[in-house]
This record gives C-alpha cells, structure tokens and sequence, in this order.
C-alpha cells in the first residue's frame, strides 16, 4: 500500500493505473532542466533565497534515474528525492508550478530535441537521393501509372519525385518546431500564480522560442502532439511508397535493383531467396505511426478545458511514433543508399507496353497538324496491333480516322523511329519539372542548394537550444 498525504492509503494496483513512470523515462533529463531553469528564476524574483537555490541545485546535480524512489510520475518522484537531501527548504523548488505545466515543459523539450534529430535524417535522405539522381540523370527507365507501363522517363526523374515530397515532410516537421518550441512553464495547474513570477525568463533559459501565452491553454494543449503525429503520418505514408517500390523493383519479374545484403535476409529453408526484409518492415511501421496519430486523437477528442488525466496517455504515442519513424527513415536511407541498379533491364523495359505511344500522337500532332484527339485515336488502333508499328500500319490508321497519310505531311520514317524511341521521347520533356536529362541536372542543383539552406537553419535551431541549455547548467 501507498499512503498519499492528503487521501491516504492507496493500493499498489492502483498507483500501478496511475503511474507514468514508464514513459516518464523519456523526460527525465528535460525534468531536470525545468527544475533548474525554474529555480534560477525565482532566485532572480527574489521568492527562493540564494543559499536554500545552490542546495537544491547541488541535489539535482548529483541525481541519477537509479535514484528515484516510488511516486506516480518522474517529477514526483524527483521532488521527493531532492527533499530527502535538502530538507523541508528542498520543497520551495515547487513554489508557483504544478505538476500540470512542468509536464507539458517537459514533454516540448525532449519533443524538440527528437525534432531536431528527425530533421537531420530527413535531410540525409534527401541528400541521399539527389545525389543518386544527380549521378542518373541518363539512365533511362520506364515509368508507371496504375502499375502499368506509361511513359519512358529517368532515374533521376524518379528519385527526385520521392526527395521533393520528403522536402515537403521536411518542411512541415520545421514549421511544426515553430508551434512545438514554445513555453507552457508558469501556467500553474492552469490559473497561472499569485507569486510574482517570470515566464519569459524560464522561457530563454530553457531555449524556447516564446511561451504559450495562455496559462489554460498552456497546460491543456496537446495539439503540438497531434500536430507532430500528423506530420509523422504523412512522412511515413511517403516512405512506405518507397518501401513498396524497393520491395516490388527487387522482385525477378521486375529486376529493377538489388538490395545490398545489410538489408536483405534469407529463408530459414529456401536457401535461394533474398527477401527486401527492412523494407517490409519500414512499409509495415507506417501502419504503427498511423495507429499513434488516431489512438492519440481519440484520446483528445471531447476533453473539456483544461487539463485531465487522459493526457497522460497520449505521450506514449508520441514517443513510439516518432521513434519508429526515425529509425525508418534512418534504414531506408542506408538501403538506398547502397542500392544496385540494373541499368541495362531498366533501359529494356523502358518501351514495354508501347510506352512511346503518348509521344508518337504529339509528334502526329506537332508535324502533321491534326488534332490530338484524332492522333489519340490513330495511336490507339497502333496499339492494338500488339506489335512495333510500321509506317504503314501508321498510314493505314490515319487515312481511316483523319483522311491522309501521314507520310504526305512530312511524317517520315525517321520520324516514327524517333517518336518510338524511349531516349528521344525523354530528351524532348525539357519542361519544367520534366524527365529530360537537363532538366533533372537543372533540378538537382536547386535542391542541392536548397538542402544547405535546411541544414544551415538546422545548425541555428541546435546551437540556440545547445547555447541556452549550457548556460543554464552553469548556472549556481
């Protein structure tokens, strides 16, 4: 049994119902933080003597995790710890804070800290697969709509579709940081204090980038989790997609690539098989991070102002959340990373399926003058020849659909052999954002930029938390 001071006895089974502790591991070392930066500030506002403020300081400086006795939460049982060192003067550490407002301190700063982290393996990613594109920019690959063969494009082409959308994940992460970095500390349970405290002052000691104004508000909010799991969501849906390609493109039917074997495992019985495993796995973790984002909102639905026990429960979702999408995107990164490209089967399978066949009407249209539709139609009676056409076939189909031969209009059999071929149909999308090979270097160069830009504001964002934080743990 537990004796609670002011209910007094409670079970074992239900302090266990209660308990935070478990996920509380994650914010022990941020606890400690709020501490001293909370300390300090009242030694400023003159409401903790200097003397009684360097004890409790030396207490928390000599505490360990190990240390920490029973209690339902890591700042109870911290609180507790520093008195049995300190004495009774040890509890003034909690004057003009509640459980409620050191929490949701607590929970932004080790957030951060996984943001920051989420951020630079995002951005290797991305580095990651722009340098591939850069050294693809010629290889020639089949593209797909509706998994079928569509239209020849390149390998950069591709592997910058998938780095311009995690830029967006990206992006969204940093603008997220913005709403996430941001103070509740001195809120109180929810009506803020009657000791003359400062909020900004906590607010720069601990490196945050404002406070969260409202001390109701403060302590109550949650849609910084939501908002972050949301972000993880969407992350991940993108890299299962990658996933699934690596598993399909590794397959014998496809032959597109092989995965290096630190990414591979074999059968316990089919010595033969090489089976794409982490990418699996990656594809199957996105369901996991999805299951974070809805168990959370769930939990968030309906909660009346403002704070409630329930919230307890949304930051395990949290944790799990962004710690399998970190870890996937650190393993996807190095599976493309090592990948092997057949360049030859891709180049082979680039024309599959009469992939020409879209370039062969606007060539109709560019040199004979007929409208597209009508070249539509002429390239779909191709097409059902279930063979390479021939100029003849080209003729035939026209002079049936459109009235002349296309061979009379200056359509000549260079012509066709030019619209047929997948290099040339890729070399004239020389359009914006298109597969041609000097477009792709054109792209490729403005993300590399791009990419230093993210990773210089990355260095800022770390060096402001790194400079607060150091200063404040010099502080006595």
């Amino acid at each position: 049994m537990f004796r609670d001071q002011r209910l007094g006895q409670t079970s074992d089974d239900v302090l266990q119902f209660l308990s935070s502790r478990e996920a509380d591991r994650r914010i022990f070392q941020a606890d400690l933080l709020v501490d001293r930066a909370h300390l300090m500030m009242l030694r400023e506002q003159g409401l903790v003597s200097g003397d009684v403020c360097s004890r409790i300081i030396a207490a928390l400086d000599e505490l360990h995790e190990s240390d920490l006795g029973r209690g339902e939460d890591v700042h109870e049982a911290i609180e507790a710890e520093v008195l049995s060192r300190v004495g009774p003067e040890g509890g003034r550490m909690h004057t003009g804070r509640s459980r409620n407002d050191e929490v949701a301190t607590c929970i932004r700063i080790a957030l951060r800290a996984e943001m920051l982290g989420l951020m630079e393996e995002e951005l290797s990613l991305i580095r990651t697969l722009v340098s591939m594109a850069e050294r693809n920019a010629d290889t020639i690959i089949p593209g797909f709509t509706h998994t079928q063969h569509a239209q020849p494009t390149t390998l950069a082409h591709h592997l910058l579709a998938h780095a311009d959308a995690f830029m967006r994940d990206l992006e969204r992460i940093e603008d997220a940081y913005a709403r996430v970095n941001l103070s509740p500390l001195g809120a109180a349970a929810f009506a803020s204090t009657g000791f003359k405290i400062d909020r900004l002052r906590t607010s720069e000691l601990l490196g945050f980038d404002g406070i969260v104004e409202n001390s109701m508000d403060a302590v109550s909010a949650r849609d910084f989790i939501l908002e972050v799991l949301s972000d993880l969501s969407v992350f991940m849906v993108g890299l299962s997609r990658l996933a699934e390609e690596l598993i399909l493109w590794s397959t014998t039917e496809f032959g597109y690539l092989e995965l290096d074997n630190l990414f591979a495992s074999t059968s316990s019985i089919m010595p033969q098989k090489k089976n794409p495993d982490t990418a699996e796995l990656a594809r199957a973790k996105s369901g996991t991070v999805l299951g974070c984002l809805v168990s959370a909102l769930a939990i968030c639905k309906a909660l009346p102002m403002s704070y409630n026990r329930d919230l307890q429960e949304v930051t395990p979702h949290l944790w799990r959340g962004i710690d399998q999408t970190r870890a996937t995107a650190r393993i996807l990164d190095g599976c493309v990373s090592s990948l092997k490209f057949n360049a030859g089967r891709l180049a082979q399978s680039s024309g599959a399926g009469f992939s020409t066949a879209t370039e062969l009407a606007d060539s109709l249209v560019r040199i004979t003058g007929m409208p597209f539709r009508t070249a539509h139609g002429i390239v779909g009676r191709l097409a059902a020849l279930g063979r390479r056409p021939i100029p003849q076939d080209l003729d035939k189909a026209a002079l049936e659909l459109a009235g002349f031969r296309p061979s009379e209009r200056g359509f000549s059999a260079e012509a066709l052999e030019k619209a047929l071929d997948p290099r040339s149909n890729v070399a004239l999308r020389a359009n914006v954002g298109g597969p041609a090979p000097v477009e792709a270097r054109r792209m490729v160069e403005e993300r590399l930029l791009r990419i230093e830009k993210h990773e210089e504001a990355l260095i800022k964002r770390r060096e402001k938390v790194r400079k607060a934080l150091e200063d404040l743990r010099a502080m006595r």
